[in-house]
């Protein structure tokens, strides 16, 4: 495909801007999350590794060839009896399994049960503690556009919960999980 130079055969056509509340994310190894997320970032990438070539008279960076991509930062409005902060707390632990290394076997027994549900066949990485994840970006009229598909999705912090008997505007708790992924794609619908 040939670039096109002409300015006037470049001109964009459609003139409406992607608005920061048309967005579904669902995450399938926390599905109570999914009902209740209240933001959630489409991470940057960036080159790592650029290389400086040397020459007599400068030095000339030259662009790297491994991409980094930024964690997904996801809030969350948090049910009352804890159940999704409490998903995403329990994945964590059985990754990270503080008392006992049988957590960590509930937490593999559980993963693979859970892709064999759902009939996705075998996965390239065989870690089944990660999820994949999707995240749709809606059109100003609620039908999607853009499907970015993130490929083995892990907890990496989840925030605390902070109770307090002086807040007179019950304002619902919000928490906050950082994740890490393998990568993501952008899908056009």
């Amino acid at each position: 495909m040939a670039l096109n130079t002409n300015v006037l055969n470049r001109q964009p056509d459609n003139f409406d801007f992607a608005r920061p509340t048309q967005f579904r994310f669902s995450l399938l190894k926390v599905p109570n999350v999914e009902y209740h997320v209240t933001e959630v970032n489409l991470p940057g990438i960036a080159f790592g590794g650029d290389a400086i070539m040397n020459t007599r008279f400068t030095s000339m960076p030259f662009m790297g060839d491994t991409l980094d991509f930024s964690p997904v930062e996801l809030g969350f409005m948090v049910q009352e009896n804890l159940q999704n902060w409490k998903e995403i707390h329990d994945w964590m632990t059985g990754i990270g399994f503080p008392k006992s290394t049988e957590q960590f076997d509930d937490a593999i027994t559980e993963g693979q049960a859970l892709k064999n549900t759902t009939n996705r066949g075998v996965n390239a990485n065989p870690n089944v503690l990660a999820s994949d994840a999707t995240l749709i970006i809606l059109t100003n009229k609620n039908n999607p556009v853009i499907k970015v598909n993130f490929k083995n999705m892990y907890p990496t912090s989840l925030s605390g919960l902070t109770f307090n008997t002086q807040d007179t505007d019950a304002t619902p708790l919000t928490a906050q999980v950082t994740m890490n992924y393998d990568l993501y794609e952008i899908e056009v619908i």
